[in-house]
């Protein structure tokens, strides 16, 4: 297959230290499209050498995530595929060989320096105003000592050899050319003294042998990224392409972080968000649709993606927006797609049959913006909720509009009136109580109000007469008794 029709190969190497984060997810949808658009191959690849930080659970986790938003890889530590192992920690002997290859041509050299002259040497850097880096003392070190001292036992590790001169230039894809001149770049570390290897020189060596053809990673990778291409070079091998996504802000345009914004992908998904809407929100923050809709598919980006509509600013992750979104999504879902999103995500928690849940959802569909409200908002369908006689009585900006005694009056006639109601359906309840209110010579918004409270404990509730339909007869007669008792004790 010729260069120009190389198969695009892309990959999301995510380090399992802690919480799937909304960034790795952000760049691995444009990974995903990218993949799809293209016919090409989409691979996970955990990068876990760091073994102080590294945990299984990590790992899982981001699975769990990838495969929630149904971003699913083509290979993988869990599927395979043909340029295996994907776990960096499974892969050492694949990089010492390649440090030694450098060694060999050097283009990289044997640095025994111990930590305490390095931080030593950091701290008067900074005293000095100079940035961090290191000084090349052993570079120049004679191969023959360095072999000896290595054979009798002294630790060491391999740096690169950045050449001292000259300029360093890549072009990304969405950013243009970049250069950095060499003497800015420090002499990285490419394999430490327990045998593993830095991010550098794993991500290098990994993404040639798996033949990654595009790299694509946020930003705060651009300034790494000429000490890739001079690992490239040193190899004598072709870097692929580089796209350095933009960060995820807050609205105060600083980085995302979970102080401000929750970064935990499966957050969301405890919360109620769909992962079709956190996509689309995602998309939609790092992508522009040709005829700039907002709402799409992951099918439709797919479609429809082309790197010349990615934004390089800073896209903002506006929560607000993230529940609109997620709010519209699901007012079109069908009663029973929506009984099934509640029960598969464990957010119907009561005891209720499908049956009664598909009852009540048109009650709340609409009010609905995270699945996790709906045990919320509808709670008062299967107990009582405390709450004070005081309620019961209208009021305006705070000031009460009727005496306990008169609301007790209409909750007594109410009851009489209600019970005499024979096929208990919403139309037959409120043309009877508008009927009441009349009678009574109240409004009936005052008689409503105080019926919503005594039935379902809440100033602000679902419609009340399909509500009552629902609770059916006893249950609506008993909370009204209930009501009647605490304005009796007020």
């Amino acid at each position: 297959m010729s260069e120009t029709h190389k198969q695009i190969r892309v990959r999301i190497a995510p380090s399992p230290t802690g919480d799937p984060h909304i960034g790795n997810m952000y760049t691995a949808l444009m990974d995903y499209v990218f993949a799809r658009a293209e016919g090409g191959r989409f691979i996970l690849r955990i990068e876990d050498t760091d073994r102080m930080r590294y945990t299984s659970r990590a790992e899982a986790a981001f699975i769990e995530a990838l495969r929630w938003l149904g971003l699913d890889y083509d290979e993988g530590p869990d599927v395979g595929g043909p340029f295996g192992p994907y776990r960096q920690s499974e892969r050492l002997a694949i990089y010492k060989k390649h440090a030694d290859m450098l060694l060999q041509s050097e283009r990289a050299y044997v640095c025994f320096c111990p930590p305490e002259r390095l931080t030593e040497l950091r701290r008067r850097q900074q005293a000095r105003g100079l940035p961090p880096g290191y000084d090349r003392r052993c570079r120049n070190i004679d191969r023959n000592e360095a072999i000896k001292r290595i054979a009798a036992g002294e630790p060491y590790v391999i740096r690169l050899a950045v050449p001292l001169e000259g300029k360093t230039k890549f072009t990304d894809v969405l950013r243009g050319p970049i250069t950095f001149e060499n003497r800015t770049i420090d002499d990285q570390v490419l394999l430490k003294s327990d045998g593993f290897p830095t991010y550098h020189l794993a991500v290098v060596v990994d993404d040639h042998l798996m033949q990654i053809t595009d790299v694509i990673r946020a930003e705060e990778w651009i300034t790494s990224t000429p000490k890739h291409i001079l690992l490239y070079d040193a190899f004598g091998w072709s870097p692929p392409k580089f796209y350095h996504l933009p960060l995820l802000r807050n609205p105060d345009r600083s980085k995302i972080s979970k102080r401000k914004n929750p970064t935990n992908v499966l957050w969301y998904r405890r919360e109620g968000f769909l992962p079709e809407v956190l996509l689309n929100f995602l998309g939609l923050l790092g992508h522009s649709m040709p005829d700039g809709r907002e709402v799409f598919s992951l099918d439709e980006m797919i479609k429809e993606f082309s790197w010349q509509r990615v934004n390089t600013a800073g896209p903002v992750f506006n929560m607000e927006k993230l529940d609109w979104l997620n709010g519209l999504y699901i007012r079109n879902l069908q009663p029973a797609e929506l009984v099934r999103r509640l029960r598969d995500g464990g957010f119907a928690k009561h005891e209720v049959d499908d049956e009664t849940l598909a009852e009540i959802i048109p009650l709340i569909q609409e009010r609905l913006k995270r699945l996790g409200e709906f045990d919320d908002l509808t709670l008062f369908f299967y107990e009582e909720i405390p709450y004070e006689a005081e309620m019961l009585i209208p009021k305006k900006k705070g000031k009460l509009l009727r005496t306990a005694a008169e609301v007790l009056q209409w909750l007594r006639r109410a009851r009489e009136q209600l019970e005499k109601e024979d096929a208990w359906a919403a139309e037959g309840l409120e043309q009877s109580m508008r009927d009441l209110a009349a009678d009574l010579g109240c409004k009936t918004g005052e008689l409503f109000m105080a019926l919503r409270v005594a039935t379902t404990c809440r100033p602000v509730s679902t419609p009340l007469f399909e509500t009552m339909s629902i609770l059916g007869r006893d249950v609506s007669l008993k909370r009204i008794d209930a009501a009647v008792e605490k304005l009796k004790s007020a």
